[in-house]
């Protein structure tokens, strides 16, 4: 019952994990579309500033659940 609980724990933290990778990847191709934008859009900065919130987010996530990419 108990080993149940750990799988299930491990392949959550595995997909959190899966999850800030993606984030990251895609803050940083938005971040340098911006950076090389001459005026950038007000969608376009929105949308950069959801992603980089969500990204936070699932790092203090990480954090609090005491995971990190080497274990």
């Amino acid at each position: 019952m108990f080993g149940r609980h750990k799988k299930i724990r491990k392949e959550i933290d595995q997909e959190l994990l899966s999850n800030i990778r993606t984030l990251k990847h895609e803050w940083e191709t938005l971040n340098t579309i911006i950076n090389q934008s001459i005026e950038p859009s007000d969608e376009g900065l929105t949308e950069l500033a959801l992603v980089k919130a969500k990204y936070f987010y699932l790092l203090r996530e990480a954090r609090f659940r005491q995971i990190n990419a080497l274990s």
